[in-house]
């Protein structure tokens, strides 16, 4: 079910209604009365609030999907789209593990259950330390050059690898290149495994990621034939996330428009807002493509998977304060520019020439007119917004209400965060349902 303002007349100099798509306990939390005021309250400044119950749902799902294809399959959440406590213990809960690129990172899900042998350790050039406590608990290594798997070696300790492939045509610097492939292949020895091979695709397209997958199991294959057991394979993480209706995406690309926004509009590089596959269905469509399951199965294969947005999809989202509301106008319009008590730091989609489109919510809840509205953070800098476009609010905002972003806990409430000004952070909360009532406390993190 989508949040959504009244349907009225919206202004030319004011974008389109994106209500977001919700879980059922976020929209409980947004018709309570009471809960979202004292967290505010409690917290003092803004914060994150995390429905791990969520994650468990979506991780449920891809597993599902794996056992519908009859496939062997693991779920490993790419720790950095989000590093709240209670999203990996949510993963370790439901089987499923990490894929970590630090020792933070790895500290961190050992902290919360997740076992070694479920830690998928990814990222280029590791450090020394990150490969000694990864091989010591058991982890899966993926390596990414000839330098690291020498590293690796001259530990000397067991260690199970994936060997990071670079697709064909591809110029990412990541990767082995085939002839690098071949010397890695040929330098495997023990106490060192091959388990298998990785490869990691930029972009959303499952019919790209089942193709590289067949081509990976030909490298298991191969592998074999040289006395490694490679019997897993990884495809990594790309599986879209469904956050606007079609609808609302079609309405707003199609009409984008300069007046919409407050200054100059961002630019072409938006997220693909409304995914009609997503998630755990874009990996049943993959498996699916030219029977990329059965070739699995038939070489007793397992796939592993690295999603990080889409096992936090619908699993959060922001709240800010409003602090100051004042009119402006555009092509002989008045709008509001809001200021709130926190950055665009924690949406971090506005750091990348771009904007988080789905619509924060007006809370609490009130009759009033339409209003177009820019959402500025409580920074000295012109371009700290965190809603550059005007949002069509369903009524004036007032100094105390709160703004909440919906569906923020996949990369916006971490990738760029700052304690910029020397504000603090905002902490990130935990909500659960307990029969009749909504309980929340803080996070590890936050504590």
């Amino acid at each position: 079910m989508g949040l959504s303002v009244a349907a009225t007349r919206v202004p030319a100099h004011c974008a389109p209604p994106m209500g977001a798509e919700v879980d059922a306990l976020e929209r409980r939390l947004l018709d309570d009365p009471q809960v979202l005021d004292e967290i505010a309250d409690a917290v003092g400044g803004p914060f994150h609030v995390l429905f791990p119950e969520r994650v468990t749902f979506n991780v449920n799902a891809f597993h599902s999907a794996f056992r519908a294809a009859g496939v062997d399959g693991f779920v490993y959440f790419g720790k950095k789209a989000n590093k709240a406590a209670c999203v990996a213990r949510a993963c370790a809960e439901s089987g499923a593990g990490v894929d970590v690129a630090s020792t933070g990172e790895l500290i961190a899900a050992l902290a919360q259950g997740v076992r070694g042998t479920d830690l998928m350790v990814t990222g280029p050039a590791k450090s020394g330390e990150l490969l000694w406590l990864a091989a010591r608990h058991d982890a899966l290594i993926a390596i990414d050059a000839l330098d690291e798997l020498d590293r690796l070696t001259a530990l000397d300790l067991p260690a199970r690898i994936v060997l990071r492939v670079l697709p064909d045509g591809s110029a990412s610097r990541f990767g082995l290149d085939p002839v690098e492939l071949e010397q890695a292949i040929q330098a495997v020895r023990a106490p060192i495994t091959l388990s298998g091979f990785s490869f990691h695709l930029s972009g959303y397209d499952a019919v790209a990621r089942a193709d590289q997958a067949a081509a990976l199991v030909g490298h298991c294959l191969r592998a074999r034939a040289d006395g490694h057991p490679a019997d897993t394979i990884s495809i990594g993480g790309g599986f879209g996330v469904d956050y606007l209706d079609a609808e609302s995406w079609s309405r707003f690309r199609d009409g984008l428009s300069e007046k919409w926004f407050h200054g100059s509009a961002p630019g072409d590089g938006y997220y693909p807002y409304h995914f009609p596959i997503p998630g755990a269905a874009m990996l049943s469509a993959v498996l699916a493509h030219n029977d990329l399951a059965g070739l699995l199965r038939s070489n007793t294969i397992r796939l592993a998977v690295e999603p990080g947005r889409a096992l936090l999809d619908r699993a959060g989202s922001s709240v800010f304060r409003v602090q100051g509301v004042k009119t402006r106008t555009a092509h002989g319009e008045p709008y509001d520019i809001l200021t709130v008590d926190g950055t665009s730091l924690s949406l971090s989609e506005q750091w990348f020439d771009s904007e988080y489109l789905p619509d924060p919510v007006l809370w609490p809840h009130r009759a009033g007119q339409q209003t177009p509205t820019c959402v500025g953070a409580t920074t000295c800098l012109e371009s700290d917004l965190l809603s550059r476009r005007r949002i069509p609010l369903p009524r004036r905002a007032r100094v105390g209400d709160l703004l909440v972003y919906p569906n923020t806990a996949g990369y916006q409430m971490d990738s760029n965060e700052s304690p910029f000004h020397e504000l603090p952070l905002p902490p990130k909360v935990v909500l659960h349902e307990r029969g009749d009532r909504l309980r929340w406390t803080l996070d590890a993190t936050a504590r």
